[in-house]
């Protein structure tokens, strides 16, 4: 049977290179399954678990955002950061989501700062989540 080659790769540093039967990505409208002969696409993503599949066993990722390429059997995720859901750190997760969450409330929408503060409150609370894959 083919495989998928899934790539996970941050500007620091290439995450993971791997085959697999199947990749579940938090696509930016929602998730999205990939198996070998997928159509090609692009897509954006949103933060939140990156789930593999390779003989029935199933493993997690946390990515925080960025792009995902599908082509030719091939998934080239490029994240703003991941990591794999076993090193997520969830009580700093919850601190720096409710860091954020305070800022918020002295900030009018208007503020540049206000932006930011929400991108961090739904990205910790997707890092909380994955966390919950690790099954």
């Amino acid at each position: 049977m083919a495989k998928l080659t899934v790539e996970i790769v941050t500007p620091e540093k290439r995450i993971l290179s791997v085959q697999a039967d199947e990749a579940v990505v938090p696509g930016g409208k929602g998730l999205f399954g990939v198996r070998p002969g997928h159509t090609p696409f692009l897509s954006l993503m949103e933060p939140g678990a990156l789930t593999l599949v390779e003989g029935g066993k199933r493993d997690a990722y946390f990515v925080a955002g960025g792009f995902v390429e599908v082509a030719n059997d091939k998934v080239l995720v490029l994240a703003d950061a991941a990591e794999h859901v076993s090193g997520i750190d969830v009580d700093g997760a919850r601190k720096r989501m409710t860091e954020a969450q305070e800022r918020l409330k002295g900030l009018s929408s208007e503020d540049a700062r206000y932006e930011l503060e929400q991108a961090t409150v739904r990205r910790e609370a997707a890092r909380i989540g994955a966390a919950g894959a690790r099954g």
